[in-house]
């Protein structure tokens, strides 16, 4: 051999993807471990999360659930209210101080004191303000519900083998008193935004790293060996807080987000990388995965994300991989059995 790149396997040279219709799913990632039929898995993240755990049950893997829907409530209703998108009922975790908050909380004894927004005499939990789209009818209500929820979420996370957690933006809105993390601005769905109060927060590579970090050693309290298994939204922000042009905000994000959790990945034990920003956004597939809005993610999309998955990470003693009946859901349609629950689009509301 007279070099280095002499011998390499085909997935190693660019033309593979140049002269391709969409990236080979054969060497897109070397995971470290694999899922068995035993393992109990716990998930959260960004939007495009909420496929990753509904993909898994349909092939037959343990996926936990903390706090499952009332046997009366429709699937539609119960997706509505929160239930079934990850293993708990905390909506979408954003951001990883956003994930690093919830674990601590969930740690927590006794647990911190539920922050409430209102809304035309409705309240709101503000850490998870969409579970509850009509509110409750007291701030009491709120701390209740709050206080079950997370006691329910400790549970599950003390029987978790592996949690899977998707990274979705580097944005996001801080109480500046507290230091609390929301998962959307203040006055969007609920509450009243002050800018004496609350602070835009753009987080950096050494704040994400270090919020990881923190997060890595959570886990290992709730359970120790537990695995961390780190994906990066391909979806692109809705809107841009930096006032700046949103495609370079979201470039910023996700390439901070996308260098942050595979670094991190290769630098600690049990904990994974997966690529599925690069499947949906793989310049061979020349945007055929998102829809015309350029941001939802298609159907077939998710599926090929979810079969690289398989092929990674699955076994072989799971059920088959059937393609997931995933439809088109666009911004603004009726939240169906199948949609993607996301505070994040409602800011489109805002467009002038």
């Amino acid at each position: 051999m007279s070099h280095p790149y002499e011998g390499l396997p085909p997935q190693s040279f660019w033309r593979v993807v140049a002269e391709g219709s969409e990236v080979r799913l054969d060497g897109i990632t070397a995971p470290g471990f694999t899922l068995t039929g035993n393992d109990r898995i716990a998930t959260a993240g960004s939007c495009f999360a909420q496929h990753i755990g509904k993909a898994l049950r349909a092939r037959g893997y343990q996926v936990l659930d903390a706090e499952p829907a009332p046997p009366f409530l429709s699937e539609a209703s119960a997706r509505r209210f929160g239930y079934g998108l990850y293993s708990g009922r905390y909506g979408n975790i954003y951001t990883v101080r956003q994930l690093k908050q919830f674990l601590t909380d969930t740690l927590a004894d006794p647990a911190p004191p539920a922050r409430v927004w209102e809304r035309d005499g409705a309240f709101f939990d503000a850490l998870r303000p969409a579970v509850e789209p009509k509110g409750l009818s007291s701030p009491a209500e709120v701390r209740i519900h709050r206080n079950l929820h997370l006691a329910n979420c400790r549970a599950m996370l003390e029987q978790a083998d592996v949690f899977i957690f998707t990274l979705g933006l580097t944005e996001a809105w801080e109480d500046r008193e507290t230091g609390r993390i929301f998962p959307t601005c203040p006055g969007v769905i609920a509450g009243q935004f002050a800018e004496a109060r609350h602070a835009f927060r753009n987080f950096r590579y050494p704040e994400i790293i270090e919020d990881l970090t923190e997060v890595r050693r959570l886990l290992e309290v709730f359970r120790p060996g537990m695995r961390l298994l780190l994906t990066v939204s391909p979806v692109p922000l809705t809107a841009t807080a930096t006032g700046g042009h949103v495609l370079v905000a979201n470039t910023y994000s996700k390439a901070v987000l996308r260098a942050a959790a595979q670094d991190f990945a290769t630098a600690h034990e049990n904990t994974d990388y997966f690529p599925s920003y690069e499947i949906i956004t793989d310049p061979a597939a020349r945007g055929k995965w998102f829809d015309q809005n350029l941001r939802t993610v298609r159907p077939e999309g998710v599926d090929r994300v979810m079969q690289a998955f398989i092929f990674a990470y699955g076994d072989g003693a799971t059920l088959p991989p059937a393609p997931i009946s995933t439809p088109r859901w666009d911004e603004g349609d009726e939240v169906g059995e199948d949609a993607v629950v996301c505070e994040e689009i409602l800011l489109n509301a805002f467009l002038r």
